[in-house]
């Protein structure tokens, strides 16, 4: 079947959260590696996503679950900080910027095919994303709608019902190849992109033999596309 809708994950693939969040840290005075400091926050995150969906958890949205990791994450570094700067670094996550090519390949990418986000963050978290970068996609589709997060089959499956096409219609763009996977086992198609700035400078080369189509950037996929 051909592609007829292309769906991207947020965090990591569209907007660069580790910047944000380093930036974030440095504006409530935090002092030290604040770059580590925002990946171990980050890294805290994913055992949360896996208990929800093995059940062990109750359900909680991103503000939720960034609230618990916060709270854990500057406990065991002795960081005190008030209340309402530690509201300020969750809220962070909603203010985060784009890589520098999304804002135009977006807009490339919409003018053939049913854009959408289909990301685990939660439908507010996501329209504030879009707000602040000024991301132009048709639909924000969240893991909140099925209570299940990513690389939950369900999850991918409910974003091709939403859309209206079969899964095989559907292509999800991402940077990590679990979310690939995960969308592939559920019968997307896969675009994997390279974002090695993820984690920094250094970050450990990813890759994805088993996407249908591999790029740098997202007007490389619209010339890889074209009809």
């Amino acid at each position: 079947m051909a592609v007829r809708a292309l769906a991207f994950d947020v965090f990591g693939t569209l907007v660069d959260w580790r910047s944000g969040i380093a930036d974030a840290f440095r504006a409530s005075g935090v002092a030290g590696d604040l770059e580590a400091l925002a990946d171990t926050w980050r890294a805290r995150f994913w055992p949360l996503l896996a208990e929800v969906n093995e059940g062990a958890r109750p359900w909680a949205n991103f503000d939720e679950l960034h609230q618990i990791t916060l709270d854990e994450l500057l406990g065991e570094q002795g960081i005190e900080l008030a209340a309402e700067e530690r509201m300020r670094l969750i809220g962070a996550w909603h203010r985060l910027e784009p890589w520098p090519d999304v804002r135009t390949g977006l807009e490339i990418l919409r003018g053939e095919r049913v854009t959408a986000a289909l990301s685990n963050g939660h439908i507010a978290l996501l329209v504030d994303i879009a707000r602040h970068g000024d991301l132009r996609l048709d639909c924000l589709i969240s893991a909140e709608l099925t209570h299940a997060y990513k690389p939950a089959p369900q999850t991918y499956q409910m974003a091709a019902r939403l859309l209206g096409f079969e899964p095989a219609e559907l292509m999800l763009v991402a940077a990590h190849p679990a979310d690939l996977s995960g969308a592939r086992r559920a019968g997307l198609r896969t675009a994997f992109i390279d974002r090695p700035l993820e984690y920094g400078p250094g970050s450990p080369a990813r890759e994805d033999p088993d996407a249908d189509e591999s790029v740098s950037e997202l007007g490389e996929l619209a010339e890889l596309l074209v009809d």
